[in-house]
């Protein structure tokens, strides 16, 4: 019934009745209309995505999680329904180590039970051969430095001998110069904030190595491999010192490998300084991991050479431990990108959910298969995804956009924090957990080609994209609009706003905002 037949209708009526009862009958009317109006609008609203409130409802649990797999072990109908449950309600924190590894690429959605246990092995034995590798390559540069300093003071000795008249401080520089522990401290060149060293492109920290050269070299055979299994790091703390002893290096193979094993050891340098700073608020989501006993803490931290933590508790001491096995390893692995600050705060959820080592080391990794570009010297992925947030933001709303264009601050600089560690300072521990859980089960559901064959054919749903957390970022900016325009007329002020938000978002209305941002949005921003 159109609009205009009801004005008519409404016309006749008010015809046949007297003045005051036309101003009753007009009144209730309107109310009637406005009343109709908001029913339709909130409908629409809840179409337009799962994530709204009234439709929420429980996480995925055990029993639903159990009840998703056939006797295989394979998913009843590859994985869809598991997928849609994250995507709207996200996942019980005592299933999280069981589903991660689905939602990060580690297994595949069609694999069975019997897939995933030959995986896990396969996968264990390649996280122990990067332990292995970071062990040779720490001894070999420790050696090296042992021998540099014997040949240093012997020049010494000899000099004096030769020549009595020679300066005490001549000898004391020869000696600094060739120590190994003149070395720059590490923890003065960091802040507590992990895009700092990004913001202020200090980059001298980071060196890109060639990812083939250093590939081959891990993937060949090498003389350290033993007949005996290697378990775990903790376990294998003297493992080092008994590989190094048992391998003839020849020199040139050393040189040969001496640039990758100096950029190893400037990586190793900012994880440890990383490590011993990681913050507690992660404790109180892995009570077993908090009361790990102070022997267990302090023998892995001597196995992975962790030092200077003498004021840290023993559930720090061993998450700081874990964090330095896990993220030396990563830098064996993806040597193009090594280590930079804030990789830490990505690992540092993950090693907390997950108990075994390599288990979170291959969830990292499937983690980073995007996030890495966060961290590249080059910049090119940071610039792409702060570029996709401004592109969101002129879209929806054109008034904020020209007012950040007066501020030249148009290309969304104020969001760099957001964008390289993805919201973890913004959100507390499960609220970070929380909107990764969404974004993986989004990035999963693309993976396995889900994304055209289901969602396409639901009507005022959001597809699935590989860019939530731009939406995200975006929709926390749109919340702030009013305040943007009227208050701030600089972009510090904007990027002070921006920080100041921790602790202060709620993630599911955050994740209501950025769905219904992809619904409406998604064809104009959403390159081919």
């Amino acid at each position: 019934m159109s609009l205009k037949y009801l004005t008519v209708k409404f016309s006749d009526i008010l015809s046949g009745v007297s003045a005051d009862a036309r101003l009753v009958v007009a009144f209730t009317a309107v109310v009637g209309i406005v009343i109709a109006a908001a029913v339709f609008y909130n409908s629409r609203g809840h179409l337009k995505s799962p994530w709204a409130l009234s439709k929420r409802r429980q996480a995925l649990s055990p029993e639903q999680w159990r009840l998703l797999f056939t006797l295989e072990g394979r998913f009843h109908d590859g994985g869809v329904r598991f997928l849609k449950k994250v995507r709207s309600e996200g996942v019980a924190p005592s299933i999280r180590a069981e589903v991660w590894p689905f939602l990060l690429g580690v297994y595949e959605l069609n694999s069975s039970e019997d897939d995933r246990c030959k995986l896990r092995i396969k996968k264990r034995g390649e996280y122990d051969k990067l332990r292995r590798r970071c062990q040779q390559i720490i001894e070999f540069n420790n050696n090296l430095k042992v021998n540099e300093v014997g040949v240093a003071n012997k020049s010494g000795k000899d000099e004096n001998n030769n020549n009595n008249v020679t300066g005490s401080a001549d000898t004391e520089e020869d000696s600094g110069r060739e120590s190994p522990r003149n070395e720059v401290n590490p923890s003065a060149e960091y802040s507590d904030d992990p895009t700092s060293a990004l913001l202020k492109k200090d980059l001298s920290s980071r060196t890109a190595t060639d990812v083939n050269t250093s590939t081959t070299d891990l993937n060949s055979d090498s003389s350290v491999e033993e007949s005996r299994p290697f378990t775990s790091t903790e376990n294998n703390k003297e493992k080092g010192s008994e590989v190094t002893s048992n391998e003839n290096i020849s020199t040139t193979e050393a040189q040969i490998k001496l640039t990758k094993k100096e950029d190893f050891i400037t990586w190793q340098q900012i994880i440890r300084v990383d490590a011993i700073r990681a913050n507690r608020e992660w404790i109180s989501y892995s009570p077993a991991l908090a009361a790990v006993s102070d022997e267990r803490a302090r023998g892995f931290a001597e196995a992975v050479g962790l030092k200077d933590y003498s004021n840290l508790e023993p559930c720090m001491i061993f998450h700081a431990a874990r964090l330095v096995a896990l993220l030396e390893a990563y830098c064996l692995y993806d040597p193009e990108v090594g280590y930079c600050q804030g990789m830490s705060d990505l690992l540092s959820p993950i090693i907390t959910v997950m108990t075994e080592d390599d288990e979170a080391f291959w969830c990292f990794v499937g983690f980073m298969k995007k996030a890495r570009y966060n961290f590249k010297l080059d910049e090119v992925g940071i610039r792409r995804q702060l570029s996709k947030v401004s592109m969101i933001i002129k879209c929806k709303d054109s008034q904020l956009f020209k007012h950040l264009e007066m501020l030249q601050a148009e290309d969304c600089f104020f969001v760099y924090r957001m964008v390289v560690v993805l919201f973890r300072r913004e959100l507390t521990f499960e609220q970070t957990i929380c909107l990764w859980e969404v974004m993986w089960a989004d990035q999963a559901a693309i993976r396995a080609g889900i994304r055209n064959s289901v969602w396409s054919r639901i009507r005022h749903l959001a597809l699935p994209t590989e860019d939530l957390l731009l939406y995200a970022i975006a929709a926390s900016i749109l919340q702030r609009r009013k305040l943007i325009i009227e208050r701030y007329c600089s972009m510090d002020e904007i990027m002070r706003e921006c920080n100041s938000m921790a602790g202060h978002l709620d993630v599911w209305k955050l994740l209501d905002d950025a769905h219904n941002l992809v619904f409406s949005l998604h064809d104009k921003v959403e390159t081919p």
